[in-house]
């Protein structure tokens, strides 16, 4: 299959979009644009983030093809993160949502407080 329906329940589109739908997996990619990172520098990054849940992103992640994980033979041993060719192609659509959000948040926030 080259292309999907999102709107068929059977097709595994839904599990591309539950992927780049994920806040942290959105996060990683936007710091991962600028190059290579490590767990670290990540986690101090993004902020918020457990290192379980971040270990699991980027686990999800590499499964996915979005990122890469290198080991480096060091002592100790160093690992970096980086985004793949398929990653980077995300990244476009992202950044787009992400500054979307950043402009919006306001007008979202006082929606919201009509609610409570």
């Amino acid at each position: 299959m080259d292309t999907g329906d999102v709107f068929d329940p059977n097709c595994p589109t839904r599990v591309v979009l539950d992927r780049i739908g994920d806040k942290w997996s959105a996060l990683v990619l936007l710091c991962l644009d600028g190059g290579p990172m490590r767990f670290t520098q990540l986690r101090t990054r993004i902020g918020g983030v457990t290192p379980k849940v971040l270990t699991q992103t980027l686990r999800a992640m590499e499964q996915d093809g979005l990122v890469t994980r290198e080991v480096f033979a060091e002592v100790p041993p160093r690992v970096e993160y980086t985004l793949t060719e398929l990653g980077r192609s995300l990244h476009g659509p992202i950044s787009v949502v992400a500054d979307w959000a950043e402009r919006n948040v306001a007008e979202i926030m006082r929606c919201r407080e009509k609610f409570s």
